[in-house]
């Protein structure tokens, strides 16, 4: 009788063990000691309009033109006793193959290149971290500057650019 048990055990327990890791659910959140508002451009726009350009100033591959500003504004946060960094964290919904965001429109040959706060291009590559942005000791509020401009990747063809990306926040 015992030994009919521990075969059965034996049998059972590896089936159930696969069975729960078939039915797993993992959570993943962050605790943190600070915590702030996040808005760009000041607030409820979450569209960022770049201005009308031609084909002409695209005519190689590299070339870049209607460079347009936003602001990433941290606010209501806890004043730190000092500096501490703040880390955005970027994810593309498309890349295209010169690391930037995939034109999703008509135009063809273009795509749209990310400029961190210290002017160089942001290459997009999974969850792309940018430094930059820094919360002050005993300040609440901070805020930095980014750069979106079109971008040659191949012959350029008038058409409509849009691409999308995810943003977050990391304290450290």
């Amino acid at each position: 009788m015992k030994r009919t048990a521990v075969v059965v055990a034996m049998t059972v327990f590896p089936f159930l063990a696969f069975a729960a890791s078939q039915n797993t659910l993992t959570f993943k959140g962050e605790v943190a000691a600070q915590t702030c508002a996040v808005t760009v451009n000041g607030g409820g726009a979450t569209v960022v309009l770049l201005p009308l350009v031609s084909t002409a100033s695209l005519q190689k591959t590299g070339l870049t033109d209607g460079e347009t500003s936003f602001t990433v504004e941290l606010s209501g946060c806890d004043a730190p006793k000092e500096e501490t960094p703040i880390v955005t964290q970027f994810l593309a919904n498309d890349v295209s193959k010169g690391h930037n965001l995939k034109n999703m429109g008509t135009a063809e040959g273009v795509a749209l290149q990310l400029v961190g706060p210290n002017g160089k291009p942001i290459e997009l590559n999974g969850i792309t971290r940018v430094d930059g942005l820094m919360l002050e000791g005993g300040k609440s509020e901070a805020s930095a500057e980014f750069h979106v401009r079109y971008i040659s990747e191949d012959k350029v063809s008038p058409g409509s650019v849009t691409a999308s990306v995810q943003y977050s926040i990391t304290y450290l």
